[in-house]
């Protein structure tokens, strides 16, 4: 299979994380009620955990370690998020007072997201755009979360709604832009 083309998995990653983000901050910005969260669940697992994790795998055969830690990295953020879910739901896990530790965590992954963010300097500034607000969604969720503050979680909600929004834009541009052989829809290339 020497020389065999592998297409852009970006596209898919962009996907997966782009429908599960929307879906969930309509809940976090109270657009959904919060009923409606287990509705995430399956969605987080099967397209913004899986399909996230096989873009992140196809992203180190092409060598792009950027595409290759995050994508993997947030396909397993969505695996955790509903495993939390899953299991706190059914009583597998008390979460009563877990509240502080999801603030934290959430917090680690702000600070994660910030790391990558600096490389997106570099990047097209549609993806340096997606990684700014979600390093900001995930301060403000974890804030709301840590401060027991509605607003700062709902604020977190509103800017990941603009997170996945701009990560579903991403992929329509890459699938568009490969199926024309050139930039038809802009990403601001640099």
């Amino acid at each position: 299979m020497t020389g065999t083309a592998i297409a852009n998995p970006a596209p898919l990653g962009l996907a997966g994380f782009g429908l599960t983000t929307v879906l969930l901050s309509c809940v976090n910005a109270g657009l959904l009620p919060a009923g409606g969260e287990p509705v995430v669940i399956p969605l987080a697992m099967a397209f913004g955990g899986t399909a996230q994790i096989i873009a992140g795998i196809m992203e180190f055969k092409t060598g792009n370690v950027f595409g290759a830690t995050a994508f993997t990295s947030y396909g397993a953020f969505w695996w955790w998020f509903a495993l939390l879910l899953m299991l706190g739901g059914n009583h597998v896990l008390d979460l009563s007072g877990a509240g502080s530790a999801i603030g934290v965590c959430l917090l680690l992954w702000g600070i994660f997201t910030l790391g990558l963010w600096v490389s997106t300097f570099r990047l097209a500034r549609l993806i340096f755009a997606i990684f700014t607000t979600l390093w900001i969604a995930f301060f403000l969720l974890a804030g709301g979360a840590l401060l027991d503050n509605p607003a700062l979680h709902t604020a977190g909600g509103w800017v990941g709604l603009l997170c996945g929004s701009l990560a579903l834009y991403g992929s329509f541009a890459l699938v568009a832009n490969a199926t024309f052989g050139r930039e038809i829809v802009p990403v601001g290339s640099r």
